[in-house]
């Protein structure tokens, strides 16, 4: 399969960050703007926090072209309506999946307005808008795509059985895409999936801090993301703590690791006290970059 080519920065492409209004998004977008991208294309369902973020930037970085547009992840239509108007505009180089929505608590309490906004935002959405920039991406310039997922797909969680499903989708998705795009040489881009524990971005407030994994500074956690990114590195997990535990998942019997993961390292009791930053039938909550154990 063909290795990718190391980027050291992103300067002189362009860059669609979706979730761009607030946490991760704006860091992602920020951080692309010091990297010297030509444009940045700003994607947001809050249109008031979206112009403040663009406004922000616009005057920081008056050599980047900040364009903005709100977008509902949920609605298909929009994502090709938006994506169309991004290839119309100059296309896109490096492609951010980053916005999600975030319930939690058990599947029973769910309304299925909340599982269709889940599965749509986090895991259909990154499918859909990759899909139409896909023939334009690391044809004519080097291309990424990083998809934020989370840990969650990799760890089974009460509470969290809606996301962590939408997330593992997004994470399979994204993975099995990159083999896919190993196996063509001709094209210089590279797939990125980030899959982080709790990040403090206000998404995952009231989630209790596991054993030896604090909750993780959204600064540290855009940046390491952006740097997996431009070294085309396959997956990243994060923190280590999160290693381990897909070690000691894979080895030990399951009501083992079941009783490990309740009474000792915290995981199952985790998001008891969960409460977030907005009501979960709140579709502005898709504003941040997401994340979950």
């Amino acid at each position: 399969m063909a290795r990718r080519q190391v980027l050291e920065s992103v300067d002189g492409l362009a860059v669609l960050v979706t979730g761009a209004a607030q946490g991760m998004g704006e860091l992602f977008a920020r951080r692309a703007c010091v990297d010297k991208a030509a444009r940045v294309v700003l994607w947001d369902l809050n249109e008031l926090l979206l112009e403040q973020a663009a406004d922000a930037l616009r005057a920081a970085f008056p050599q980047t072209a900040i364009e903005t547009r709100v977008v509902d992840l949920a609605d298909p239509a929009q994502i090709a309506e938006g994506a169309a108007q991004a290839l119309a505009a100059g296309g896109i180089d490096i492609l951010v999946n980053n916005a999600g929505v975030v319930t939690g608590k058990p599947f029973a309490q769910h309304s299925t307005g909340q599982i269709h906004s889940a599965m749509a935002v986090n895991a259909l959405a990154p499918m859909y808008l990759t899909h139409a920039l896909l023939p334009q991406l690391g044809v004519r310039r080097p291309g990424r795509i990083l998809t934020i997922a989370s840990a969650a797909a990799l760890v089974s969680n009460p509470n969290m059985s809606v996301y962590a499903a939408s997330k593992a989708a997004a994470a399979s998705f994204s993975d099995s895409l990159r083999l896919e795009l190993e196996r063509e040489p001709g094209r210089n881009l590279a797939v990125t999936t980030f899959c982080p524990t709790y990040v403090d971005t206000g998404m995952f407030a009231g989630a209790r801090r596991m054993l030896f994994t604090p909750m993780l500074q959204k600064q540290q956690v855009a940046d390491r993301a952006w740097d997996a990114m431009l070294r085309a590195t396959p997956m990243v997990l994060l923190p280590w703590t999160s290693k381990l535990g897909q070690a000691l998942r894979g080895v030990l019997p399951r009501a083992a690791w079941d009783l490990l993961a309740e009474k000792v390292l915290g995981i199952y009791h985790s998001m008891d006290e969960f409460s977030g930053r907005a009501p979960a039938a709140d579709r502005s909550a898709q504003t941040p970059g997401n994340s979950a154990v």
